[in-house]
């Protein structure tokens, strides 16, 4: 079934196969020793003999990866992972091992793909400047995994015989723990806020744990703070929808099913991707989120001022009924409110903190109010799983833990009898006096073994 030929100072493997065509082909492979040559042709034979012998063929890592994205990802992917997926094929994958043939993808050469990511500077874009010098690794991760995921599909299609991106090296990663504004900090946050809208923003994130774009998204039709529902404590909002700027290329490939709304483009724009209100990414994150009166108060203050923009406005105002809206009704994009919260930290001499961090004060400050209560926090969040509250905020908890001995001790230590027992332990622990002439300790227990002289000694002292 296979052969091999001398070829010069080496060796070939010679055999025959049939395409994905049918057609019946001829496959030189040449290796440096005969030992090689031999083992080669003998595990083509087994595979052969075995049915599991994968045919050579020319299919590059660009072209299979546009095929992986056609059939599996407009099946398996959101609008949002379509097009994070299709930036980092286009910007990081195709550019360094495109051009390589999928068979030719082994161990080695992912190693080498993964220092070469190390020494590739990030890609910006209108929207996203880079922040580092380099890939990061948190990037070349999401890399390797969506090709650990497209080359299980090349198994899975008979295209190779293993997954190459099994067990790879990814560079040492150290999580950073994300530092957050505490209750104090958030409410000087606020007193020094001059922007009506920044202002809601943060008080939406701190109070209901809302993401960024679930804010930005979030419509006056779901919010619910009639004098009934205040009276009632029902205030509440519900969170359906998320605002999310989106390539064109995705939408185009996995159609609207998740859109719920498009925005029209400004006069003029050129952009590529269109700016939307979609559904969120999973179905916990559909939820009602009960709101303190105050934050309704809030929102009902600012629904008058909004009302009476869009009356001064007048045609200028197109009213989408956002709760955060542009001067003009267009909606308030992420990076918005992203530059103003910077401009925030710096008038008022902030930490600094991503606003995505007030999500993660708000749920910090739930589970203590709560006494840790995971699944009524991951309500008002909308984590699709308990754990991944649990993971992300147990840091919380160190400082409750040094009230937890405080707590033993009053509780436990408080104890006469323990009172007791500890001051036994302290005065063993304390240094004995002790006597050159004589050891009292031992001559106590001479007496003790003696009642005669234990007598004498007793009729002497009384005597004096």
């Amino acid at each position: 079934m296979a052969s091999i030929q001398k070829r010069g100072k080496k060796f070939a493997v010679v055999y025959t196969y049939e395409d994905a065509e049918g057609v019946k082909r001829q496959k030189w492979e040449t290796l440096t020793t005969k030992k090689e040559a031999q083992a080669r042709k003998a595990q083509i034979e087994n595979e052969i003999n075995k049915g599991v012998f994968i045919a050579p063929n020319e299919l590059c890592v660009r072209d299979f990866l546009k095929e992986f994205v056609e059939i599996y990802g407009a099946k398996r992917w959101g609008l949002s992972a379509y097009s994070s997926n299709v930036s980092l094929i286009e910007n990081y994958i195709n550019p360094i091992i495109g051009n390589t043939n999928i068979q030719d993808i082994n161990r080695r050469a992912v190693d080498g793909f993964v220092m070469k990511l190390q020494k590739t500077p990030p890609i910006e874009t209108p929207y996203r400047h880079a922040r580092t010098e380099y890939v990061t690794a948190c990037t070349i991760e999401k890399i390797v995994k969506l090709l650990h995921c497209a080359f299980r599909q090349a198994v899975r299609w008979d295209m190779i015989p293993k997954n190459p991106f099994e067990d790879v090296l990814l560079p040492k990663h150290k999580k950073k723990q994300r530092e957050i504004w505490t209750a104090d900090i958030i409410r000087k946050a606020l007193d020094s806020c001059t922007d009506g809208k920044l202002y809601v923003a943060i008080n939406l994130a701190f109070a209901c744990s809302l993401r960024l774009g679930e804010i930005t998204g979030l419509t006056w039709d779901c919010v619910h703070i009639t004098d009934k529902d205040i009276a009632n404590d029902d205030a509440h909002l519900m969170v359906e929808k998320e605002l999310a700027r989106i390539n064109q290329q995705s939408i185009d490939a996995l159609g609207n099913s998740d859109i719920l709304f498009v925005f029209p483009r400004l006069v003029g724009g050129k952009s590529t991707t269109r700016l939307v209100l979609k559904k969120p990414k999973t179905e916990s994150s559909i939820r009602r989120v009960w709101i303190p009166k105050t934050l309704a108060l809030i929102l009902r203050d600012w629904k008058e001022k909004q009302d009476k923009l869009k009356e001064f406005m007048g045609e200028d105002f197109i009213d989408y009924n956002l709760v955060l809206a542009q001067e003009t009704g267009r909606p308030c994009e992420d990076r918005v409110l992203g530059n103003q919260f910077e401009r925030l930290k710096k008038s008022a001499g902030l930490p600094d903190v991503v606003f995505h961090s007030l999500r993660h004060s708000s749920t910090t400050y739930k589970l203590k109010l709560n006494h840790g209560n995971i699944k009524a926090t991951q309500g008002d969040t909308g984590h699709a799983q308990a754990d991944m509250v649990t993971d992300l905020y147990a840091h919380i908890l160190d400082e409750d833990r040094k009230v937890n001995a405080q707590r033993f001790e009053a509780a436990f230590y408080a104890n006469p009898d323990m009172r007791k027992v500890e001051r036994e332990i302290v005065e063993q622990a304390k240094p004995q006096p002790q006597t050159a002439a004589v050891d009292l300790q031992q001559l106590f227990a001479q007496l003790q073994q003696n009642p005669e002289v234990l007598g004498q000694l007793a009729a002497m002292l009384k005597a004096v």
